[in-house]
C-alpha cells in the first residue's frame, strides 16, 4: 500500500488535465462550505487550502465568498492553474506533510487530500494543522468511512487512500486542542463524503 501512496502525487501531475475536466463537472459540497465559512470572522478571512488542487471548485468559492486564499499541492500543472485563475491570491507547490508556511489562518481546508496520506502520515498532520489554524479557527476535512486502506483508481492508475477511524480522529483534535463541530460518516448530501468540522481552542 506505502508503494501507492507514494505515487499520489505524480498520478495527479500525469492526469492534471483530466482531473481539471472531471472535477470541474462536480460541485455538491456547497453546504459543507457554507458551515465552514460561518465559523470564520466577517470579511477577508485567512483560508489555508491543503491540497487546493486547481482552485476548482473550493478555492473560487471561498473566493466568491470573500475570502483571501493561501493554497498548498504538490502537482505543479495545478498550482499552475491556481495561479493563473486567482493571481491576486497566494499558492504554493509543496508536500502538506512538510507544510511550515510561518503563518496561522482563520479557516484550514484539506477537502479530498488529507485522505490520501498514509494512516501514519495522517497522525502526523495534526500538529501542522494546529500550528497554522488561529485561536478560535476551524479545521475541515474528509476522510474515511473506518480505520483502513483502499485503492481506487484515476485514468485507470491507482488512486490510494487511508483512514483511522473516527475515535482516534477524535482524540487526536482533542489532543491538538481542537474541539468537534461537526462530524458526519458518508454523507448522503454530499456524495458519500466523510467529513470533520472542528475548531481550535483559545
Amino acid at each position: 500500500m506505502s508503494s501507492s501512496a507514494d505515487a499520489v502525487i505524480a498520478l495527479y501531475e500525469t492526469h492534471a488535465d483530466a482531473w481539471v475536466r472531471v472535477r470541474g463537472r462536480h460541485f455538491i459540497e456547497a453546504a459543507w462550505l457554507d458551515r465552514f465559512i460561518a465559523h470564520l470572522p466577517a470579511g477577508s478571512a485567512r483560508v489555508l487550502d491543503v491540497g487546493c488542487g486547481s482552485g476548482e471548485p473550493i478555492a473560487r468559492y471561498l473566493i466568491d465568498h470573500g475570502k483571501s486564499l493561501v493554497g498548498i499541492d504538490s502537482a505543479p500543472s495545478l498550482i499552475a492553474r491556481c495561479k493563473t485563475l486567482f493571481p491576486e491570491h497566494d499558492w504554493h507547490l509543496g508536500d502538506m506533510r512538510h507544510m511550515a508556511l510561518e503563518h496561522r489562518f482563520d479557516g484550514v481546508l484539506a477537502w479530498n487530500s488529507f485522505f490520501h496520506l498514509t494512516p501514519e502520515d495522517q497522525r502526523l498532520m495534526f500538529p501542522i494543522f494546529r500550528e497554522h489554524t488561529v485561536s478560535r479557527g476551524v479545521l475541515m476535512f474528509t476522510s474515511g468511512p473506518a480505520a483502513g486502506e483502499a485503492i481506487g483508481s484515476f485514468e485507470g492508475d491507482a488512486l490510494y487512500h487511508g483512514s483511522l477511524d473516527a475515535a482516534e480522529y477524535e482524540t487526536l483534535l482533542n489532543q491538538h486542542d481542537f474541539d468537534v463541530l461537526a462530524h458526519v460518516v458518508e454523507d448522503p448530501t454530499c456524495g458519500q463524503q466523510t467529513v470533520w468540522l472542528a475548531q481550535r481552542r483559545d
